[in-house]
């Protein structure tokens, strides 16, 4: 019987020493995963294969595996280009470009990515974007913080049509204080020719009002392989709600400021020969003498004039301005005698030539002619709101 107890025991020992292998065994495997779970990140950008250029509206993109990305910064040295902005994937996992880079530039990717233990990944690497062959060009309106009237658009024009109208339009940005419903809409001078888009409010804009347009341009291809140069930025105040009404069947101005009437001057419109445009009409700018000639509006009846106080309403060349002779006639107030300007004695057309602005609204009614178009100056509150709106390029 003693023979067998050191049998039993040495099983003991074995059954015991499997346990503990086993035991072993399983927490090896599990240290084995973390470390594999733990692995550093990886980071991929998007790159030409090829090594050519990057075409100005191509998209960037960065991607994460084996980790989330933490910082994605796309740069450039050149102090022209347009810093690159993005949106984050599902979880992290990507980074993917939201606007166009500027024609010629070189850019750096920096980003950075973290792991499941908290390592960091960083990631480095350069492109170029092909340069433009052609550009488009915009001038903005108005600019330098002015402060403006209460018809003053937001206006964007360019040196070349523009074919891709949405793609430019998703680019654009108004934002108001207080917060202030409007819309873009395209137009076209029917005498100049140039285009425009222009932001205007659903009604006329409220006094104090602060706007500031940022457009991202830079990089938006135009159509015809232009490309648009650069970012622009504008902002500005509403002054004085300044609004006149001409009345040519009555022949009277009465000028409103902040809803107040201030005064109402005898005036003398458009001949039935050269009537003056209905409708609404925005001030473009002012002079104190302007030359103004019959072949320059296409009038056979010739004249030759310098002409004062002379308060710009159309690209198409209807002033409101001072018409010293025609005073002492009987004219003012009386007939309509002019060649479709709206005409004043030297004394009312200097007192309006100094209060106008740039933006100061002047609707015109009882003339035969019809509504000022939309792209001759700012003839953009002529159509309703509704109507207004169809003209923006995106649904």
């Amino acid at each position: 019987m003693r023979s067998l107890r050191p049998v039993r025991h040495l099983q003991l020992l074995v059954a015991s020493s499997l346990a503990l292998t086993a035991l072993v065994g399983c927490q090896s495997a599990s240290a084995g995963d973390k470390a594999k779970d733990t692995g550093p990140a990886r980071i991929s950008a998007t790159r030409s294969s090829d090594d050519r250029p990057l075409a100005p509206d191509q998209t960037i993109k960065v991607d994460a595996s084996g980790g989330t990305l933490t910082k994605v910064d796309v740069t450039s040295g050149d102090g022209e280009a347009v810093p690159v902005t993005g949106a984050w994937g599902e979880g992290r996992k990507s980074w993917r470009s939201t606007r166009t880079m500027t024609p010629g530039a070189s850019y750096t990717i920096r980003a950075t990515a973290t792991n499941a233990a908290g390592e960091r990944t960083t990631h480095r690497s350069t492109f170029r974007v092909r340069p433009a062959q052609l550009f488009n060009g915009v001038t903005v309106t108005p600019t330098n913080n002015k402060v403006v009237g209460a018809g003053q658009p937001v206006s964007v024009a360019f040196d070349h049509p523009v074919k891709d109208k949405a793609a430019v339009e998703r680019r654009l940005s108004v934002t108001t204080t207080p917060r202030t419903e409007g819309s873009w809409g395209w137009v076209r001078d029917p005498l100049t020719g140039v285009e425009r888009a222009d932001w205007r409010p659903k009604t006329y804009w409220a006094k104090g009002t602060k706007v500031t347009l940022r457009a991202q341009l830079s990089g938006v291809h135009t159509g015809d392989s232009r490309y648009l140069r650069r970012d622009v930025t504008s902002a500005f105040t509403i002054g004085t709600v300044r609004v006149s009404k001409v009345d040519l069947s009555k022949h009277t101005m009465t000028v409103y400021e902040d809803g107040k009437k201030i005064s109402t001057l005898p005036i003398s419109g458009g001949s039935p020969a050269y009537p003056t445009w209905n409708g609404t009409m925005v001030v473009l700018d002012k002079a104190p003498m302007v030359n103004m000639t019959s072949e320059s509006v296409g009038i056979s009846d010739p004249y030759n004039k310098d002409v004062p106080w002379a308060v710009h309403l159309t690209t198409s060349g209807t002033y409101a301005h001072a018409a010293p002779w025609n005073e002492g006639k009987g004219i003012f107030g009386n007939v309509n005698k002019s060649h479709g300007c709206v005409g004043m004695t030297s004394k009312d057309g200097k007192w309006f030539y100094d209060r106008a602005v740039r933006g100061d609204i002047v609707e015109v009614t009882g003339s035969s002619r019809q509504t000022v178009p939309t792209g001759n100056g700012y003839g953009d509150w002529n159509p309703s709101y509704e109507e207004w709106q169809k003209l923006s390029a995106l649904d």
